[in-house]
């Protein structure tokens, strides 16, 4: 320490002991403006050591909370082998199905967040707002969402083509086909076939697709005309204006056994046949009541939710004081289906004729 800071030192000591001093003899105000010392700088030399920390109380337990061992209970359920991979709300529905009620949707959440499982894995895009197409249906075949992505292939640069269609009211897989490039013939053959397939009647249904090259090739066009098929586009660059296609994709990307490499065209296609039978007819889909696609686009899910009412009321009926707001009901299943329904402007497009 050098002779000046030594002597500041000295000085503020020597201050601090007169102003304490004169303090006790003509008040705090009078010794600072005697020593020419701002309050401030006398609150901050003598400022009174911080309280204790008080004791944390411990948080009660809600009377109507699940008791400790049902607790484990549940925790053992979401973490088997069976829905260790599956979100709460699936887990919820599938157990429902099976006449089975642990607990509700929302505490499934909470117990797994006070263990720290519960996160989200992207962010979520936006965009800024054009000229918004606006699609609703109220059915099944009323309204399809077509796109192609990539899956890789055994080598870096080399790609294999998934084309799907998906049905936006009911989330079922319409049709998928993987090839080994991207090319409108192909697209045109694949759409046609599947069109025929279904036996869709002119008029009555519409087609939305983002502005990829073969979604906007001429040869799609004419064919969906002669067809009697409406055709619809996403905005450019908005991601969000097929979201039915994009949710899927994310779906088929983020499933625990989906490959970083497909070794062969073979494999790929194995692989994409276990997924749709599974998201068709396993997958409880958030968006039409936990049901699955199969359930709603054949019209199944009614009596399905019925099942799940019956499930729910015997549990009310065996524990009420767990249901403090309401009696427990199942979701509901959608009346329609939209695509940019709170869109303030843009042209309407009715798919249902």
């Amino acid at each position: 320490m050098t002779e000046a800071r030594s002597a500041a030192v000295a000085f503020d000591a020597a201050r601090d002991q007169a102003l304490e001093e004169l303090t006790g003899l003509v008040g705090r105000v009078q010794a600072c403006t005697a020593l020419g010392v701002s309050r401030a700088t006398y609150y901050r030399h003598h400022r009174r050591s911080p309280a204790p920390a008080r004791p944390r109380r411990e948080r009660r337990r809600h009377p109507h909370a699940l008791a400790p061992e049902e607790e484990i209970r549940v925790l053992d359920v979401l973490h088997s082998p069976e829905f260790a991979d599956m979100a709460p709300a699936e887990i919820y529905a599938i157990l429902l199905d099976q006449g089975v009620y642990l607990c509700s949707e929302s505490t499934m959440y909470r117990l797994l967040r006070r263990r720290g499982e519960v996160r989200e894995h992207l962010r979520q895009a936006a965009h800024p707002p054009r000229t918004v197409p606006e699609l609703v249906a109220e059915g099944p075949n009323r309204v399809w969402s077509w796109d192609i992505t990539k899956l890789k292939g055994p080598a870096t640069g080399a790609y294999y083509c998934l084309y799907t269609i998906i049905d936006i009211f009911s989330r079922y897989t319409i049709g998928w086909m993987i090839a080994d490039r991207e090319n409108k013939d192909l697209a045109g053959r694949f759409l046609s076939e599947t069109i025929a397939k279904y036996g869709i009647e002119p008029g009555r249904l519409t087609i939305h697709s983002d502005r990829g090259s073969p979604m906007v090739a001429q040869n799609v066009a004419r064919m969906m005309a002669a067809l009697g098929v409406t055709k619809s586009h996403s905005r450019p660059k908005t991601s969000n204006d097929n979201p039915y296609s994009e949710s899927q994709y994310k779906t088929l990307k983020y499933r625990h056994d989906f490959p970083e490499r497909f070794g062969s065209l073979e494999d790929a296609r194995a692989w994409c046949t276990r997924f749709f039978a599974w998201y068709n007819e396993e997958h409880r889909h958030s968006g039409i009541g936990l049901h699955t696609p199969c359930d709603v686009h054949f019209g199944l899910a009614g009596q399905l939710r019925e099942m799940r009412t019956d499930v729910l009321q015997a549990v009310y009926a065996k524990h009420p004081e767990r249901f403090v707001r309401k009696p427990p009901e199942p979701p509901k299943l959608p009346a329609a289906a939209w695509i940019n329904q709170s869109a303030p402007k843009g042209p309407l497009i009715s798919a249902q004729r």
